[in-house]
């Protein structure tokens, strides 16, 4: 299967079920499900009670570091789709040990203030903006609707400095008005390239 294609399924399945079921679960159960009949035959009413009591466990059991670890996941594939293959490889060793660590961090402290029932229902948004456009992705609550972190990209081009992408997020506490700063990143003396390009 295509690299891109099973990361897109990986991520569809994931948004879709907000990370209840994993890709590795639907694909043990297709597995399970292509066992011989010899195969199903032999394996006793007890075992087979048994592991499927299990799996009903594991599945009904919410994981906060593995949901919060995917988000973190699905906010880096999301960045780097915002980037596009002409700003990506240029940047991309420098937002990884600069400003993934701090989105980690806002994600994990944000993730701090919501109940597990909350917690749940916070899903990142698909489609991160191009052109001029700041947004990269928002985390917003599924139920609401409601955006909880917006995260932006901005073209900073201070007087003889060349550009620099400054990457910040806004928050709901105070209606998305206030910049926290996540870092930023030195392009060149000249004009980047629009986003996603």
């Amino acid at each position: 299967m295509n690299k891109w294609l099973r990361k897109s399924l990986f991520v569809m399945v994931s948004a879709l079920t907000f990370g209840l079921v994993t890709p590795t679960q639907l694909m043990n159960n297709v597995n399970a499900e292509k066992l011989s009949d010899r195969d199903a035959f032999e394996a006793s009413a007890a075992d087979r009670s048994l592991s499927s009591g299990n799996a009903f466990l594991e599945e009904s059991k919410f994981d906060r570091e593995k949901f919060i670890e995917e988000l973190i996941k699905q906010a880096e594939n999301q960045s780097y789709q915002k980037f596009g293959t002409k700003i990506k490889p240029v940047i991309e060793n420098e937002f990884r040990e600069i400003i993934l660590p701090n989105i980690e961090k806002a994600v994990d402290e944000t993730a701090a203030q919501f109940p597990e029932e909350d917690l749940k229902n916070l899903t990142i948004t698909e489609q991160p903006g191009s052109g001029h456009s700041e947004k990269i992705f928002n985390i917003k609550n599924g139920e609401t609707g409601k955006d909880i972190l917006r995260f932006h990209v901005r073209r900073d081009n201070p007087p003889k400095a060349g550009y620099w992408f400054n990457f910040h997020y806004h928050t709901y506490h105070d209606d998305y008005q206030s910049h926290h700063e996540l870092g930023a990143i030195y392009w060149a003396k000249n004009t980047p390239p629009k986003w996603m390009s």
